[in-house]
């Protein structure tokens, strides 16, 4: 894990060599200042991302308003033909954008490059997809159907879990529906969006799509924004109610898909060793940071001890490294924030129940590295129950009877996944149906396709991404609803059909 004086030696000479501008009104810009960007893995400067001011902020939104009304009225195929283009040029530059992932995330560069190749995915899935308009009365005469326009200018805001692929989840549907963006990514993880924008600048009409990036002081100016119509965010619900209050002011649309605390139910009729296995993985994913990953795990009294072992001994072969490494199979927690906070869990958690694998680095460790961590013995009102931890830490609860591991499960401020683990498929979905959280799913978890709606309840969030209803998000409904023609009265008062009425019946 201890970054070597060659690797630091790369990383200075990166630092000076790789350049990045922001793509606003299809230019290729400087910042205003700089920001400084940190490999978690080595804790090394990597890079300075350009940085915008309010007056570059402004100028984008400008040139998004201005874009607007052109890019709204060019058809959806030509917008859908634009989508594909795009997603070519992401698979051409897929290892460039692969390497940056890894580089300022920290996750292995497979799981970069699989992040990328998603990224492409999402923007041809979206391309594909139509959005008819509704009819509900066809009859000539007494007619009713349903249009959907663009919304106008739409603030994308990115978190630094996946630093690509849920801005395009956003992007996608914005600019396939005729709307323009204002795309901000996290400032801990800005340089592959920013090189994202840099390799598209030719493939939209100027201002269709500007990157701006802050350091967490553009964020209220940008849902605040009078020429803004949407905000579509995706962060912790800390940050989403101040999203949500900012925009406030000007009744923006607001999509805001939050944190989670996903719990994983297994039945008394599973396997421990071959569930184990994949619910490590579904709660170790990405070093833990992604919001629909197993947070809680709620296990039978009877397999308890057998599935914490499976688990412990997933935990301990476990390969935590430096993304760039091929033997690496989890990569840091990205910020020096975040792995504090990780490490204050794990330190109150071996207060309050049993640490069975992994634990606190060792202090003068290089990076912000952490072990898959599995906890077993903690009460329901643990912190690491309660809370979303967002890290590689999970803890694994007993329970004698289902009535009262699904009211556990679903006694959370969050309701964004869960899942239920079982060899009988009618008893899973039974489970299924008392969860409360926008998906649930069955012998898996945190399969998501941009085909599929995916929405949070509760405190996890407002609005759907993905699927017909993700596009709606980004469209103003319209009903237009058809009477008879005009009607009027001759010199006796007697109706007849108008001039232009007559006119159209020939």
């Amino acid at each position: 894990m201890m970054a070597s004086t060659a690797e630091q030696r790369c990383h200075n000479e990166a630092k000076q060599t790789m350049t990045f501008r922001l793509l606003i009104n299809g230019q290729l810009v400087d910042g205003a200042a700089e920001l400084d960007v940190v490999n978690p893995a080595t804790e090394q400067v990597i890079a300075s991302a350009p940085r915008s001011d309010s007056a570059q902020l402004n100028t984008a939104v400008a040139a998004a308003k201005a874009a607007f009304p052109g890019w709204a009225a060019t058809s959806w195929e030509d917008r859908a033909r634009s989508l594909l283009a795009i997603a070519d040029a992401i698979e051409s530059h897929r290892d460039e954008l692969g390497a940056l992932i890894t580089a300022e995330q920290g996750k292995p560069a497979s799981e970069g490059i699989r992040e990328v190749l998603g990224a492409a995915g999402t923007f041809r899935a979206f391309a594909s997809m139509t959005m008819p308009a509704r009819v509900f009365k066809g009859a000539a005469g007494d007619k009713i159907y349903e249009r959907n326009s663009p919304l106008g200018v739409v603030g994308a805001i990115g978190p630094w879990n996946f630093p690509l692929l849920l801005l395009v989840a956003k992007i996608a549907p914005a600019l396939v529906t005729g709307n323009t963006l204002i795309v901000k990514p996290a400032p801990t993880t800005p340089l592959t969006v920013i090189r994202f924008g840099e390799i598209i600048a030719d493939l939209l009409p100027p201002g269709v799509l500007n990157v701006v990036v802050d350091d967490n002081d553009l964020g209220d100016m940008l849902t605040s924004h009078c020429d803004v119509a949407k905000v579509s965010f995706t962060g912790s619900t800390e940050t989403g109610r101040k999203v949500m209050a900012s925009g406030a002011s000007t009744l923006k649309r607001l999509t805001l898909e939050l944190g989670g605390n996903d719990a994983a139910i297994l039945l008394d009729d599973v396997n421990p060793k071959a569930v184990a296995k994949q619910i490590f993985e579904r709660a170790m994913i990405n070093s833990g940071q992604v919001c629909v990953a197993i947070k809680r795990i709620y296990v039978p009294e009877s397999i308890y001890d057998d599935v914490c072992a499976e688990l412990a001994e997933c935990a301990k072969n476990a390969v935590v490294g430096e993304g760039m490494d091929s033997q690496s199979q989890y990569g840091p927690v990205q910020n020096r924030k975040q792995f504090e906070r990780i490490k204050e869990l794990i330190a109150d958690t071996a207060e309050a129940g049993t640490i069975l694998a992994g634990g606190i680095p060792a202090e003068g460790t290089v990076g912000f590295f952490v072990k898959p961590t599995i906890v077993g013995g903690l009460s329901e009102n643990a912190r690491l129950v309660q809370e979303e931890q967002f890290g590689p830490v999970v803890p694994v609860l007993s329970y004698a009877d289902l009535d009262d591991a699904i009211a556990r499960a679903n006694a959370t401020e969050f309701g964004l996944g869960a899942s239920v683990w079982t060899n009988n498929s009618i008893r899973g979905e039974e489970v299924a149906a008392r969860l409360l959280a926008g998906t649930v799913w069955i012998n898996k978890h945190g399969d998501l396709s941009p085909l599929i709606p995916f929405c949070g309840s509760k405190m996890s969030g407002i609005g759907t991404d993905f699927g017909e209803d993700g596009l709606k998000n980004y469209c103003q409904s319209k009903i237009v609803n058809i009477g008879q023609e005009p009607i009027v009265e001759d010199e006796c008062g007697l109706p007849q059909a108008s001039e232009q009425g007559a006119k159209w019946k020939k």
